[in-house]
Order: structure tokens, then sequence, then C-alpha cells
């Protein structure tokens, strides 16, 4: 299997090194001029492209691109200077929102990790005026903004480690791991409408969405990643509900 920068990264990381990576990502919704460009372009076109290859998505990076920002909901959105976006595209179907969550979610991270500042938007740009391309079959899902921030985003509300998990007796630590790496991931008006249970095994979760008012399935795409890198931190002996 081929390394991608996304998994160089995360192997050059410790526990607590991986922990801040996901705990500094903060929306931003307001950038400077500079560019994305040289090696930061090629390692987030590269993860883009891997992820394509293994969930069957379309994603494409919009780079030197306003136009998908620079109208009315973009305004409305507090939006400002977003030149370059992130088009989570995929076939349509009910596994996309999830799919798209997940993959996505790595190439933030990723972006992260390389000085880049990131924002999840599902209503507030104009994917009509976005150079994306969706092909027959396919759903334009919901962009991601990227640019280099103006000033530093700051962190989201969370909720109690005991609203999200589910689990009968004393967690393992790498259970507690996960859910604490899932407080951290972003979620649509910081919803957090997910939950991780520990089934009678001891070693499967189960990861569902609750209802929401919007981007649930997506959210749990998100938070699932989140998990399992934290949960993989302590240990791999352990793994999702199929």
């Amino acid at each position: 299997m081929t390394t991608t920068p996304f998994d160089a990264r995360v192997a050059a990381l410790d526990a607590d090194a991986l922990a801040e990576l996901m705990r500094s990502r903060h929306s931003v919704r307001a950038f400077t001029d500079r560019p994305i460009e040289g090696a930061v372009r090629e390692a987030l076109e590269a993860q883009m492209a891997a992820e394509n290859e293994r969930a069957g998505l379309s994603m494409q990076l919009c780079l030197d691109a306003p136009g998908a920002f620079d109208g009315t909901l973009a305004h409305y959105g507090s939006f400002r200077n977003v030149r370059n976006h992130l088009a989570l595209v995929g076939p349509a179907g009910p596994g996309l929102d999830e799919a798209v969550g997940y993959a996505g979610e790595k190439v933030v991270l990723l972006a992260r990790a390389l000085g880049v500042d990131s924002c999840w938007v599902a209503l507030t740009y104009d994917r009509r005026r976005s150079p994306a391309r969706v092909g027959a079959g396919e759903r334009y899902a919901l962009a991601v903004a990227l640019g280099y921030g103006e000033k530093p985003g700051s962190a989201h509300p969370v909720k109690p480690v005991e609203r999200l998990c589910r689990v009968s007796g004393e967690a393992p630590a790498w259970f507690t791991a996960g859910v604490e790496a899932a407080r951290l991931a972003p979620t649509a008006l910081n919803q957090q409408r997910f939950r991780f249970e520990l089934l009678e095994d001891g070693r499967t979760v189960r990861a569902r969405a609750l209802p929401a008012l919007s981007c649930g399935r997506v959210d749990l795409g998100i938070a699932r990643l989140h998990f399992e890198l934290g949960a993989n931190a302590v240990s791999r002996d352990w793994a999702f509900e199929r």
C-alpha cells in the first residue's frame, strides 16, 4: 500500500502531538492573498488523489477560484477572500456524506500540519460558481474553504465524553483515546450529533449519527477518522462494526 502524505505525517507524531494537531485545527473564514503552492500544494493534491482512489470519490482542489465564495451567501457566512476550496464530490447515494467527511478531514488535517487553515462549509457558498466538475450520477456534497488565515481561529465548544459514547464497565484506554479525539472533530453548528458504542466483545466499536439539524452523516465521517486516529495511537486491536 502506498504511503500518503497524511500517513507519513501521522506516523511521525506521538499520541500527544497527534492530539495537538487535531486540537489546533480551528475554523477560519478570512484569508490572506498568499497562494497555496509548491510542496504544500503537491502534498494536498497527492492526498486528495489517494482518497479519491480509495473511496471512489471525485474530490477536487480548486485553487485561485474565488467565485464560489464571492457572493451573498459567503458574505452571510462571514467569509472573506476565500480563493481556494476543496470540492467534496462523489457518487450520489446514501454513503456519500460519510465518505467525504472521512476523506475530506484527512486533507484538512494534512493542511493544518502544513500550516494551511480551513473551514467546512455546507450552505454559505455558491457551488454553481465553483470550477469543480460534477459528473453524471455524482453530487457536490459540500466544500472546505482553504488558505492562510488572517488570524488563527478559536476553539469550538465540546461535549463531555460521557455524552459521546456508550460503554459497559471500564472503557479500555484505546476507546477513551478514540472518543477524546472524536470530541475534537469539527461538526456543523458544533452539534456533535454522533455516538461511539463499545460492543460486548470489548474490541468492536459501533459508530452512529444521531438526528441532526444538518450534515449529520458528514459529521460522523469526520468523527470516525478522529476516533480511528486517537484509538490507533494507543492500540490497533479493535475494529469498527461492519
